[in-house]
């Protein structure tokens, strides 16, 4: 009788581990300062930045760098004015400079040329050297890679992601964080992603700890199909961290974490965010690097050992995309500005701006976890304290679940065992929680999660 007694407590005990799927969402209670700076986006203010862009006739990496009117040299030079207004505007709360590196990289890159890229740097009030940079690239082309003379208009690639990252920075300036805000504008990035490399290399020499949100071509909503989706936008996040060495990959193949990256979990996070803060708007998480055998500015931030994520729109369109200007059988090809759908860019701009500001606002993502209960019934995670968090919180979900589907608090401790999960059968993972319940990204224990101690990749220069 008492052995039944303690089985169906313990039962009851078990049961109240399990939260419902919706509990990562419950979670996190929504800010009211979320809604505020979202709410501030302009679409038109958008239209008229991809619509300056275009008007600089080319933005090839190799093109014009002279002139006021035309070429790359004036597109970032414009980029660098608007930075230089909305620090105006903040009481000079920008720093904008312009990483560069004389680059030689045949076959794109024959000849020695300056490789220019823009940023502004939103300096944090208590962690400094945690970065969340969004970035979007520059340059554009036509269907000819080399072709720096004719018209490539670049509306949505990329002209959108970078008006993305400038109303961003209007936006996000006039609040203050505790984690540094940098909004980037690469060039660089048709020619072999040199723009995004050199402001990697930028980032590790400060010390900074960077997440990246990649912006290229978020503005179009009718896909090749004809098919017209306004309501998804995916993200792209790489499984095994770029950095994993063979003994990391050794440990991770037997134990787990080919999902849970921190490039994907960071993806999660940005899903709940947009659930959370955007109306009829989804994250489709793609679990990749980037589209089949196609690749981003993200990936040299993964080289550099950050996360880092591509976010791009739901439906995409070829004939739009590296393209010369021209009609052949009655069919329009280049990027050009009636491609933009600027409410769909908007909402793709709302979703970068809430993503940034509830990761500045969070205290960083737990570092050192690790995960024991081999031959028991109990699991027990650890972790170093983070400096601002005020709790923590455990998450586990099934091993084939998507989502983090089950968590329990810690309160401050930087330990908690679960009784009765066995460790067998779930995944694991840590967040930090800071005043005002601003949550942290789930770090999975170990090496395969660790948003931390970025190094290079062992092909890198």
């Amino acid at each position: 009788m008492n052995r039944l007694l303690i089985a169906a407590l313990y039962s009851v005990s078990l049961s109240s581990l399990a939260l419902p799927a919706a509990a990562q969402t419950a979670a996190a209670p929504e800010q009211p300062l979320v809604h505020r700076l979202t709410s501030q986006v302009s679409a038109e203010r958008l239209r008229a930045d991809v619509t300056a862009m275009v008007g600089f006739g080319t933005r090839h990496t190799l093109s014009e760098t002279e002139s006021d009117t035309r070429g790359v040299g004036a597109a970032r030079r414009w980029v660098q004015r608007q930075f230089e207004t909305i620090s105006r505007d903040c009481g000079g709360c920008l720093t904008v400079d312009t990483p560069s590196d004389v680059v030689i990289a045949p076959p794109r890159i024959p000849n020695p040329t300056e490789v220019v890229s823009v940023i502004a740097v939103q300096r944090g009030t208590a962690d400094p050297d945690r970065v969340i940079l969004i970035s979007g690239h520059l340059d554009s082309r036509v269907s000819d890679v080399m072709n720096f003379t004719d018209d490539a208009p670049g509306a949505n690639d990329d002209a959108s992601g970078v008006a993305a990252l400038i109303e961003a920075a209007r936006v996000l300036s006039k609040e203050r964080f505790p984690a540094t805000l940098v909004y980037a504008a690469l060039t660089g990035e048709e020619q072999g992603l040199h723009g995004a490399r050199i402001v990697a290399d930028y980032a590790r020499a400060r010390g900074w700890d960077v997440i990246n949100l990649n912006n290229d071509m978020v503005g179009n909503v009718e896909g090749q199909s004809g098919v017209v989706d306004t309501t998804r936008i995916r993200v792209f996040a790489e499984g095994t961290r770029t950095v994993e060495t063979p003994e990391q990959a050794n440990r991770r193949r037997y134990n787990g974490g080919e999902v849970d990256s921190p490039s994907r979990n960071l993806a999660r996070f940005i899903d709940s965010v947009a659930d959370r803060y955007l109306t009829n708007f989804d994250v489709e998480v793609i679990y990749r690097t980037d589209r089949f055998s196609r690749g981003g500015d993200q990936v040299e931030f993964l080289r550099a050992g950050y996360p880092a994520v591509r976010i791009t729109e739901g439906a995409e369109n070829y004939d739009r995309q590296h393209q010369d200007l021209r009609t052949e059988n009655g069919r329009v090809y280049g990027d050009t500005l009636d491609g933009v759908n600027w409410a769909y860019l908007a909402q793709a701009t709302r979703l970068n701006i809430a993503t940034m500001a509830a990761l500045a606002k969070a205290p960083r993502a737990p570092s050192g976890v690790t995960l024991s209960g081999a031959v028991t019934a109990d699991t027990t995670l650890t972790w170093e304290p983070v400096p601002g968090a005020v709790g923590y919180r455990v998450w586990w979900r099934a091993t084939t679940a998507p989502d983090w589907t089950h968590h329990r608090d810690a309160g401050a401790a930087t330990t908690l065992t679960l009784p009765g999960v066995v460790i067998d059968d779930y995944f694991f993972g840590v967040s930090a929680i800071g005043e005002g319940g601003w949550e942290s990204p789930v770090v999975f224990p170990g090496d395969p999660g660790s948003f931390y101690a970025p190094e290079p990749a062992p092909d890198a220069d």
